[in-house]
Formats: C-alpha cells, structure tokens, sequence
C-alpha cells in the first residue's frame, strides 16, 4: 500500500522556487524520485506525495519552503545534499546549515555557506579551536572554506594577517627545471590557493593585501624559524609534509593564532616511500584539547556528482589492494613424492614501501 501526503503551503512564490529546484524536467524530479522513491503531484498551493512513508521528503520539502521563505537561493545541486543533511540526521534544520554566510563572493553577492553537517561542524571547530585539522579526499571544502574563515576574520579584525602554505611536492610528475624567480618558480605549487582567494576577495584587494603583507602565501620551507603571532596560519596539501616538516610547522604557533592544517592521506606524494607528517600528527594528537579533527568522506565531495563516484571507485580498489596484501599466499605446490618443496611463500611486498 503506497502512503498519500498532501501538503498545503500559503504562499507561492517561494513554493515555485523550491519546485523548480526540485522539479526540473528531466533532472532533479528524477533523480529525487530514485532516491527516495516518492513521487510528486503539484495542483496549485497543494503537493501531493506518493511513497512518503518515513516523512522524509516531507520535511525536506517544508524546510526548503521555509528557506525560500527567508529569501535563500534554492540550487538544485543543493536538494540533494539537504536530502542527505536530513538523512544522516532526522532531527537538523536546514536553516542552521545554509544561512550560516561566512562571506559573500565579489562576483555574484551569495554566499559561502556549509553544504553538509561536517562542513558545519568544521566551520564550528575552526571557530571554536586553536588548532584544527581537516582531513577527506579532494572537492570536500576544506581548504576553501578554510580560507573563508580566515577572510572573514581577517575582515572582523580577530586577526592581523593570513598566511596560507603548502609543500612543494609533485602530484607523482617530475617538473624539472623551472625558469625565472624564486617566486616564478613557487608559483605553480601555489595556484590553487590564489583561485581560492579569488573566488572570495576582489583580484584588487588580493594584490593590496599581499603588498602590505596582510596575506602571504609561501611555501613550507619559509616557516622555519618564525613565530606567526596573530595569524590565521593554514597549511594545505599537509599530506606531504614529513613528520620533521609537521612538527615545525606546528610549533610555528604564536598568541592570538588560529591554524587549520588540511590533506588527503590517501593522496600522499612524498618520495622514496618517507611517512606522511600529517598521518603521525593525526595519531600523535588524537585527544588534545585545544585540537579538532574533522574527517570528512565522499559524501561530503561538493564538485561535480561524478567526483564522488571516482573517489568512491579509488577507494574501494584500495581497500582491496590492502586486503590482498593482508591475505597470505597459499602454499607452493608439492613436487614430486620424495622431493623436497617449500611449505610457505612471502606475501606481496607493501606498496610505496608502507
């Protein structure tokens, strides 16, 4: 027997927005359809629900509707992570998840927002800690959102200056050598915290900022020896960091800092088969106070849909790998009667020399 739901909502307008978020031919209908498996019928102020047997497409549709109420943008690419908010927690409210604006961009004027509860609650951590670790595979926010933080209290005047670094290590290329300036050289390491600064702060201001050294973006190498006093300090890629690397970096901290250290460890770079500093800090701090670690996983992955499929294929295929290294190799075979054979085999050597 299929559950019937009829809603009634006053005012239309903001019910046509979250429609056409949730409705789009072809698209989101569908593919909110196969997820919940609740079908939608619209006749005016009324929604009616087919399959709505746990209230789950209920109170997503009521706690949209409220948003659009409040004049919140509705994106389709957001339903289906609203969906996900509600599922992993019944009880949330939307609202404490995508009003809580840390900046609005120059470009369009919205706003950089959570899109998931752990993107909440590493803005909350950040917020809250000295020192905050964020840790999940690529397109999880965690550098952006780290860096909007900084913005903001950089803005508010909590701090003084952001500083932003990261190791200069291949992605598993070898460059060789690069021409021009020290910085000319850097320069390609450090991109993709420049595009994220662009995406928040007009290209003008970035450049006064840098000119009057209220923003530093600078390889690891150059923290040694420093003590970075009323700084939002963040280090990206932390993955690549040795542990020697890790525990300078660490010990950079001054009064009135705030640090977020963010990586992937299932993408580490490092030659030669060196450990991960940011694997040991993980084991290393488990605990302390003052300290916040964040693991964010593929459901948390905000690029494109088919990120989260390639992260979950990646993942799955090392999860075997490891299975396969763990499993012991059967037993030679027996030679022939009264001959001797081995009775073991070594296993499979570990990968990268882990």
């Amino acid at each position: 027997m299929t559950d019937t739901v009829k809603l009634t909502f006053e005012d239309q307008a903001p019910l046509q927005l979250v429609l056409d978020a949730v409705a789009r031919p072809n698209g989101q209908a569908a593919l909110l359809e196969r997820e919940t498996g609740v079908s939608l019928h619209v006749r005016g102020h009324e929604v009616t629900l087919e399959g709505d047997v746990d209230g789950l497409v209920e109170r997503l549709l009521r706690q949209l509707y409220a948003l659009a109420q409040a004049g919140q943008p509705m994106d389709p690419a957001d339903v289906l992570r609203a969906l996900d908010i509600l599922r992993q927690n019944p009880r949330a409210e939307l609202r404490d998840v995508f009003e809580d604006t840390i900046l609005e961009r120059p470009s369009d004027g919205k706003g950089i927002v959570p899109r998931s509860l752990m993107q909440k609650r590493y803005i909350a951590c950040i917020r809250r800690n000295v020192l905050t670790f964020g840790v999940g595979p690529a397109g999880t926010g965690k550098t952006f959102l780290a860096m909007a933080v900084a913005v903001r209290m950089l803005l508010d005047k909590q701090v003084r200056r952001i500083i932003v670094s990261r190791p200069a290590i291949e992605a598993g290329e070898h460059l060789g050598f690069l021409p021009g300036t020290l910085e000319e050289k850097i320069s390609p390491y450090l991109r993709p915290l420049y595009d994220a600064l662009h995406d928040m702060v007009p290209a003008e201001k970035v450049l006064r900022m840098l000119e009057r050294e209220t923003l530093e973006i600078a390889p690891l190498a150059y923290m040694r020896g420093r003590t970075l006093n009323d700084a939002f300090v963040i280090l990206d890629e932390a993955q690549n960091t040795t542990r020697e690397q890790m525990k300078m970096f660490l010990t950079r901290m001054g009064a009135n800092s705030r640090v977020v250290v963010t990586g992937d460890p299932s993408q580490i770079d490092l030659p030669g088969g060196q450990r991960s500093g940011l694997v040991h800090a993980l084991r290393l701090l488990q605990g302390v106070e003052g300290i916040a670690i964040v693991p964010f996983g593929v459901e948390d992955v905000m690029r494109h849909p088919l990120v989260q499929v390639i992260v979950t294929a990646y993942d799955r295929d090392a999860r075997r790998r490891a299975e396969a290294r763990e499993r012991p190799e059967p037993a030679a075979d027996a030679g022939p009667a009264g001959a001797d054979a081995e009775t073991t085999s070594p296993g499979l050597p570990p990968e990268n020399g882990a």
